[in-house]
């Protein structure tokens, strides 16, 4: 579904523009002629929500500035773009202070619309995933969190709740993207510890070199730190946890000094240093089988036998087929939110697609294959068409690819025929008409121009300078071809993208 922008705007004439100007940017337009009717339906549960708002700053009811205070004061996020026909600086500039992202003076042009709506959106979208984040961030992760509606994931969360209760070590076992970090961050997240930091270090990315320093302190090499001195992640995870990662593939010196660290409960970071009393959970995942590498000289029998104290089998995807639809609604929500997009959800035919494929990726290939579906999603809901590697995978779905064309020397020749030529992408300017011919270089130089408009943001040494003529040219042109003033376009030239905050500097606000 496309975007939704709501228009606030008492006089009836410019309400009416706009909203056919949205329309036919490709947008939902909504229009209402009064602030407190806006207030009504920008905090009505019940109504779908607005994607941007364009705000008229000076109505007889409820003013602009009235709404953005409303909003402000409710907590309401919602991109806004205020335009006036006779608001003074300050008066815009109050109204970016108490939350705009952009300006219009009326009236405005096509192209100065357009590209303020495209950016508002895209600020809004960023700000909406940089709260999410945010959110996620500051929150502990509980058992409640994870989705776990098969046997298998609930044995593995029962182990999970029961190990929490405790400080002793646990070893998560499971194929690669189970979802053994998950688990992991439950474990830490429902102890008397989960006020404290979780470190995570991946064993398999550590060298024979930097393995000891980053663990337990010392001077770093040149290559690491650049000969800095750390503290080590056992000193950086005191009082919380630490999570190792693929244990199985540290180094045997680290895991030497990691039997040592266990046993004593101290890290000596070397170098003359006193050792350092530690404190902290030890929580430690593998993808091998331990037992193999230990009897292949890989693993110390000693340090396995002091990690492998709590055991916890995380089960793959595929033992877990219960829990693909909440997993895939989950990323899809989420994708969709950090892609700016409105998908609804999944298809019941995608669902049983993505049901029936065995995951040898596990999670994480789900995870994958949610966020490819989004990004190539043109619908507001997912279906088989964007999952074509998963359907090929799997008997009774099928995604069909036009065949390949034949050689030209075994084509038998054919008339001429005309189609219909569509260019969905607005990167792209179309060299042929409806009926398939060449357009003429008029309407070709009139579709460089406002593409060239639109690109460099109404800059006109820059556009006319990438067209390879003349500012006067630029102007004669736009003149001829039926393009707004060249003076007054450039007097309403839009400001970079994403960077309401030089607008502000710009103002003095």
């Amino acid at each position: 579904m496309p975007p939704r922008i709501l228009i606030v705007d008492d006089d009836p004439i410019q309400r009416s523009r706009l909203v056919d100007l949205v329309q036919r940017f490709g947008y939902c337009a909504e229009a209402l002629e009064g602030g407190e009717a806006a207030v009504q339906r920008l905090f009505d549960a019940n109504g779908d929500a607005v994607d941007l708002l364009i705000l008229d700053l000076v109505m007889p009811d409820l003013d602009g500035m009235g709404v953005l205070g409303r909003m402000r004061a409710r907590g309401l996020a919602a991109p806004t773009i205020v335009q006036t026909a006779r608001g003074s600086i300050e008066a815009v500039g109050s109204a970016m202070r108490a939350g705009a992202l952009d300006f219009l003076v009326k009236p405005v042009g096509p192209e100065r619309l357009q590209i303020a709506i495209k950016n508002a959106l895209q600020t809004g979208a960023l700000e909406s995933e940089v709260r999410r984040l945010d959110v996620q961030a500051s929150r502990v992760l509980s058992f409640k969190d994870l989705a776990g509606a098969s046997e298998a994931m609930e044995r593995a969360v029962r182990l999970g709740a029961r190990a929490a209760k405790s400080d002793i070590p646990v070893l998560l076992e499971g194929e690669a993207g189970a979802g053994k970090e998950m688990i992991a961050r439950a474990i830490h997240g429902s102890s008397d510890r989960r006020g404290r930091a979780f470190v995570k270090v991946n064993c398999a990315g550590l060298g024979e070199d930097d393995a000891d320093t980053i663990l337990f302190g010392g001077e770093a090499s040149a290559s690491a730190c650049g000969g800095a001195r750390q503290s080590g992640k056992f000193v950086e995870a005191q009082g919380g946890a630490l999570f190792l990662d693929e244990i199985g593939e540290l180094p045997l010196a680290a895991q030497a000094r990691l039997v040592r660290a266990i046993q004593e409960g101290e890290v000596d970071p070397g170098a003359a240093r006193r050792k350092v009393r530690i404190d902290v959970r030890l929580i430690c995942a593998t993808s091998q089988n331990l037992i193999e590498r230990v009897k292949a000289g890989r693993f110390r029998e000693d340090l396995y036998y002091r990690l492998n104290m709590f055991p916890v089998g995380v089960p793959p995807l595929r033992q877990r087929k219960a829990d693909v639809a909440t997993l895939s609604r989950q990323f899809c929500a989420r994708f969709s939110a950090a892609e700016g997009k409105r998908i609804r959800g999944l298809a019941a035919e995608a669902l049983a697609l993505l049901e029936a494929y065995d995951w040898p990726g596990n999670v994480r290939q789900l995870e994958n294959a949610l966020f490819r579906a989004v990004v190539l999603a043109g619908a507001d809901e997912l279906t088989v068409a964007e999952f074509p590697q998963i359907a090929a995978h799997v008997q009774g779905f099928d995604v069909r690819v036009p065949p390949a064309p034949a050689p030209a020397a075994l084509q038998a020749p054919r008339e001429k025929e005309y189609v219909r030529v569509e260019v969905r992408d607005p990167n792209v300017m179309a060299l042929l008409d409806e009926r398939g011919d060449v357009r003429n270089l008029e309407s070709l130089e009139a579709d460089a121009i406002r593409f060239a408009l639109a690109h460099y943001r109404n800059r006109m040494s820059a556009v006319a300078r990438k067209l390879g003529i003349g500012r006067s040219t630029l102007y004669r042109k736009m003149k001829e071809h039926g393009f707004a003033d060249a003076a007054a376009v450039e007097r309403l030239a839009a400001p970079p993208p994403f960077q309401p905050r030089q607008l502000r500097d710009r103002l003095k606000i």
